[in-house]
């Protein structure tokens, strides 16, 4: 299963995704559900980073994914397009594939 979480700060604005797991929606390198998602995260990040100029916490490696971007950023309209869109993106994938794919909404931890 792959669970992709979408984290809010104490503004509930969007502040990071986190997704962990694979969608084994098919053997591995032909798995179209593992891909969408994928396609979608790396699509976001490559627009926070080469659309909204951002400098990013990314990390991404099998079975592991995590994006964060700068508080200082979260209101600008392009950023909350980006990352709105990819939340869409991604729970469309999880309603259309619930066995494979889990989408979570959580609120930051402060500090």
């Amino acid at each position: 299963m792959l669970e992709v979480v979408f984290y809010r700060d104490a503004h509930k604005r969007l502040s990071s995704i986190v997704a962990r797991g694979h969608a084994q929606g098919g053997r591995y390198g032909k798995d179209i559900v593992c891909a969408a998602a994928s396609a979608v995260l790396q699509a976001a990040w490559l627009g926070l980073e080469e659309h909204a100029g951002l400098r990013l916490d990314a990390c991404s490696a099998p079975g592991t994914f995590s994006l964060r971007w700068p508080a200082r950023s979260r209101d600008n309209a392009a950023v909350k397009a980006i990352v709105a869109t990819a939340e869409l993106a991604v729970r469309e994938i999880a309603r259309q594939y619930p066995k494979h794919v889990r989408v979570g909404r959580r609120t930051e931890k402060a500090g």
